[in-house]
């Protein structure tokens, strides 16, 4: 019989390039690529440490002068909705989910497209043509689901989220909705589904992306309780957000070599030294 060892990931950074959260700032990305039998091992553990993932690749900020991008996630345990969420919850009773395989399809690619052209005309995916989407949601090596909404009465498709499931929880990579709805509060809705979603699996988590202190773009994910960040190679309970202002600072960062180093591998993979740019 014949052994391999599991690949060992190789952590690269990309160019600097203008930070979408903050103005003036430039934005840097560690990365590494997810393949190989370990995919899954690798994107639960890596998910802990504040990666998030993109098609193929996990990322992390890693920019030079600024640490401000803090990775977010509910602690489905001890979250409770506020009366203004229970609102929102009433107001999208109508939506039914219903979880698919990762097969993209054109009702999803339209709404997607409305999505961005009323919200994001500007943004880095504002030219992702159906290809390129198809590619977003079907190009994965781990377990994630496409999460639709729909409309019970007339049976159109209302909002979507690429979901990944996780060994601890959910994380939501990607959410879209048809713009007509903005009043409801769609984007508020899916995390409150999905944190439904986790005590219906019995998982702790659902897992948000990044919160970024002083940008109006992140502001509504303080508004959950039982809001953790990962701060300094640990998680913690959300703090206000001024406590967290002076993470803009350049001292704030440390050199893409240590934070390599910090970084904890799944059982039995091996480390590739350093990072390449």
């Amino acid at each position: 019989m014949r052994h391999t060892l599991p690949l060992a990931p190789q952590f690269y950074v990309t160019a600097p390039q203008p930070c979408p959260y903050l103005p003036g700032r430039m934005e840097r990305k560690l990365f590494t690529a997810l393949q190989g039998d370990e995919a899954q091992q690798l994107n639960d553990s890596l998910s802990k440490q504040g990666f998030r993932r993109s098609q193929n690749v996990l990322y992390r900020p890693a920019c030079a002068d600024c640490a401000a991008c803090l990775s977010a996630r509910i602690d489905v345990s001890r979250f409770s909705p506020t009366k203004s969420q229970k609102r929102v919850q009433r107001r999208n009773e109508h939506l039914e989910r219903r979880a698919t395989s990762p097969w993209a399809t054109e009702d999803q690619y339209d709404l997607f497209r409305d999505y961005l052209d009323a919200r994001h005309a500007s943004g880095g995916m504002a030219d992702m043509d159906a290809f390129e989407f198809a590619a977003m949601v079907e190009e994965t090596p781990v377990r994630t689901r496409v999460v639709e909404y729909i409309d019970r009465d007339s049976g159109a498709l209302m909002a979507s989220c690429l979901t990944d499931i996780l060994d601890d929880g959910v994380s939501m990579v990607y959410s879209f909705f048809n713009p007509s709805i903005a009043r409801q509060s769609p984007g508020t809705y899916l995390i409150l589904d999905h944190i439904q979603m986790c005590r219906d699996l019995g998982l702790p988590y659902v897992y948000l992306g990044y919160w970024v202190p002083g940008s109006p773009k992140m502001g509504y994910k303080a508004g959950f309780s039982g809001i953790e960040l990962y701060v300094g190679g640990q998680w913690e309970d959300m703090r206000p957000s001024e406590d967290y202002e002076d993470r803009a600072h350049p001292l704030h960062s440390d050199p893409i070599a240590e934070q390599v180093a910090d970084i904890v591998l799944p059982d039995g993979m091996a480390r590739h030294s350093g990072a390449t740019r």
